[in-house]
């Protein structure tokens, strides 16, 4: 409460006090009783003459047991404090604000912080009629709004996932604001899709909402009727579809299940109201820029302040912060999805040897904030029964690298077609990429992507012999009949686009048994391991040469030191067949499905075929 707020309570209460018109007094006293702030008055003597109906809410006593009583006896706790500085209010007529004063929480064996500030009455001619009590909730936040705001920033958006997005804001505000918090967000925004600016109750139709994220002061938000990720219902009419509509808060600072009609078409909510003792609501919009994402709730059970325009101005700008990073995680979502989709339909569907190898294709996207990455994968079949195994990696995320990647890959096919040695083919598709950056530039289109790396091999089974070039890629790995795994010596050459080829061509002689593994560098670099300790692990996987091609490719996925890789991880196995055999089991691509996050990633890991 602001100094002037104070000043003209003040003299609202004297007005009753000093026994105004009857009519005047009888509006202030109306106006005092509903008051958000706990108010109560002693004469003279410290003998309390009237109270409202708040201060019952933060302590439990009743009107009846404070009326004639003096401080001690009237006001909850340690009052002998509070009893000290009203008589040193009578004495000097000085006002005295933001005295700390603890008191039990009604019904929780808690103590509660509460401020107080003592208020002077004097009638009209001056002279002492008493002092007044002005209690408020000392709320965590009310010293620094900005270093709460500042906290609430660092702690409100730590990824890009719009379900843990909204988590955060809930458990950030329990119980530094509310008792109870919800976060509701449309189908449209949790699936990374672009929401309405708001929703006309008039079209006949309830928006989808989901749950995306909540907390309480009791473990298991017992207060919720649905966990996290269900459909919540959204009753017809209610505050919520209002807020919907109008896209502005709603504050309702005193809840009462009886008089509100809503919850007679909701009465499992109004259960729980009553149960857990709702009695102040704030409900705010999720919006940014303009567009609606969902309702955040905030309620109040223990703490008996009700909300008032100082709580929702707070609240506003956390739900504002919070609001940016869901709809940047939104934004990613939609752009991820699209660009696994994209991605989905470049890959191929099928690997085939045919009767020189057996082959097994994985494809791993990355789950960080880099997005999806430009990896891809091929098999292609050769004029004289010979094979050639790509794998490459565009530089960037997204969809313009998977849109490059596309492109890339196609190339190589074509430049397959004239059967060339892998080198000669890396130099060609590096003028082609060249061409390919300079018109996207003639045409004034972006180029994220500064470059790609690429290893072709071919594989002859009338000679035995495997045919290898690298731009710049790590070198393919081969593990030989009688022998443990090692890496090719394979010239790297620069990276694509850099325009330093031309490429050399080694060669290799590959024995029937034999196992090749083409990767890209996210099998072998991580964040927190240098790549020659990433090698060291592909090799001794390799090593376990007895195991089936889907064993050791789930071997390898399996061994990422991160859960959340934060590179895509390509990998290509191709087991030299005896003349005369062919591929154990039909080879189906298994590209990703489109969930994300660490539960699907584990899933991945755990699973020896997605697809």
């Amino acid at each position: 409460m602001s100094p002037e707020d104070r000043t003209a309570l003040a003299t609202a209460v004297d007005s009753v006090v000093a026994g105004a018109g009857e009519g005047a007094a009888a509006a202030l006293r109306s106006l005092l009783t509903r008051s958000d702030a706990a108010i109560a008055t002693w004469d003279t003597d410290l003998r309390c003459t009237w109270v409202n109906d708040a201060l019952e809410r933060y302590d439990g006593i009743p009107r009846a047991r404070r009326l004639g009583r003096p401080p001690q006896e009237a006001l909850a706790g340690d009052a002998s404090e509070p009893a000290a500085v009203m008589r040193r209010v009578l004495s000097t007529g000085e006002n005295v604000t933001g005295l700390e004063y603890r008191v039990p929480a009604a019904g929780t064996g808690r103590d509660r912080a509460l401020s107080a500030s003592f208020l002077h009455l004097r009638d009209a001619a001056g002279r002492t009629l008493g002092v007044c009590l002005v209690v408020e909730e000392k709320s965590p936040w009310a010293g620094d709004r900005l270093a709460v705001v500042s906290e609430a920033g660092a702690r409100i958006g730590t990824t890009l996932d719009v379900m843990r997005t909204a988590q955060e804001l809930a458990d950030f505000t329990v119980p530094l604001f509310a008792d109870y918090v919800t976060v509701d967000l449309t189908e449209a925004a949790r699936l990374g899709e672009e929401p309405l600016d708001r929703y006309g109750l008039s079209e006949g139709r309830v928006p989808t909402f989901r749950r995306a994220g909540r907390a309480s002061i009791h473990p298991g938000a017992p207060e919720s009727l649905w966990t996290t990720g269900d459909v919540v219902y959204v009753p017809r009419p209610s505050p919520f579809l209002q807020v919907l509509s109008s896209g502005r808060p709603l504050l309702e600072p005193t809840l009462d299940p009886a008089s509100d009609a809503w919850l007679d078409n909701d009465p499992a909510r109004a259960r729980k109201i009553i149960e857990f003792g709702m009695h102040s609501l704030l409900i705010l919009p999720v919006l940014a820029r303009g567009i609606l994402l969902g309702v955040a709730v905030f309620v109040r059970t223990e703490n008996p302040a009700p909300f008032n325009e100082r709580d929702q101005l707070l609240a506003e700008e956390l739900v504002a912060r919070a609001a940016l990073s869901l709809d940047n995680a939104r934004r990613y979502t939609r752009e991820r999805t699209t660009a696994l989709a994209l991605q989905h339909s470049l890959l191929p569907r099928h690997v085939d040897g045919g009767s020189a190898m057996d082959v097994v294709a994985r494809y791993l996207p990355a789950d960080g904030r880099g997005s999806v990455g430009g990896d891809w994968f091929d098999v292609i079949t050769l004029p004289r029964g010979r094979l050639a195994l790509v794998v490459g990696d565009v530089v960037g995320h997204g969809i313009d690298a998977a849109a490059t990647m596309g492109r890339l890959r196609t190339a190589v096919r074509t430049l397959a077609d004239f059967d060339l040695p892998p080198g000669e083919l890396l130099t060609r598709l590096d003028r082609t990429f060249i061409r390919l950056v300079e018109d996207d530039e003639a045409a004034g289109d972006a180029v994220p992507s500064m470059g790609a790396t690429c290893v072709y091999a071919v594989y002859d089974p009338a000679t035995r012999t495997c045919s290898v070039a690298s731009a710049g890629h790590p070198p393919p790995a081969v593990v030989r009949p009688g022998g443990g795994a090692s890496f090719l010596d394979v010239p790297q050459g620069t990276p694509l686009g850099v325009g330093l080829a031309p490429y050399e061509t080694a060669e290799s002689e590959v024995a029937p048994g034999s196992l090749l593994a083409l990767y890209s560098d996210g099998l072998v670099e991580e964040r927190y391991e240098d790549i020659d300790k990433g090698m060291r692990r592909v090799r001794e996987i390799l090593g376990r040469r007895e195991e089936s091609l889907e064993d050791l490719a789930r071997g390898l996925i399996g061994s990422l030191p991160a859960q959340v890789p934060d590179d895509d991880v390509t990998l290509l196995l191709a087991r030299v067949l005896q003349p005369g055999h062919s591929p154990s089991t039909p080879r189906t691509n298994p590209l990703p499905n489109f969930p994300s996050g660490s539960n699907a990633r584990a899933r991945d890991r755990k699973s020896s075929s997605r697809g």
